[in-house]
């Protein structure tokens, strides 16, 4: 395994499923903050936090995936990423680990009936026979999506 061909992610779990994102869009990883909620965004928005200053959009990931809106508690963490020129936090139960992963063992996501949830994926790793879905963090916040509706409020 060459040097360029190796990704390297940060895992975290949603309930019993772990999740990837490249390292190169976390900004930061704080525990979890009471957040401000805006009228007229979509279900999975949990609000705003004032980041030293920058207001930052929250996502809650369960929510997102059609599993219900999280119970946050302190034990919860949200992890701030940078998609595009915009910074937005994502509502995840736990970090699990840094890994370093060859390009070659990234699978394809398996094409399925229903899209809702594996559009959101860009492939599958198996780390020490844990299985990684490893996500497209433009396509989880959808932001043109998101443009458009409030611009139509």
């Amino acid at each position: 395994m060459s040097e360029d061909s190796t990704k390297q992610f940060i895992s975290f779990t949603i309930g019993d499923e772990e999740y990837g994102v490249d390292i190169m869009a976390i900004r930061e990883i704080k525990g979890w903050t009471i957040t401000t909620e805006l009228p007229n965004t979509p279900g999975y928005m949990r609000g705003v936090i004032n980041l030293r200053g920058a207001i930052v959009p929250i996502l809650d990931l369960r929510a997102r995936f059609g599993s219900g809106m999280t119970d946050a508690n302190p034990r919860h963490v949200i992890i701030v990423v940078a998609v595009g020129t915009r910074v937005a936090g994502i509502l995840v139960d736990a970090v699990a680990d840094i890994l370093a992963v060859s390009g070659d063992d990234i699978q394809p996501v398996p094409q399925l009936d229903r899209n809702d949830s594996s559009g959101f994926l860009t492939g599958l790793v198996t780390v020490d026979g844990r299985m990684v879905a490893l996500l497209d963090l433009n396509r989880v916040f959808a932001f043109d999506e998101m443009d458009e509706a409030a611009a139509a409020a």
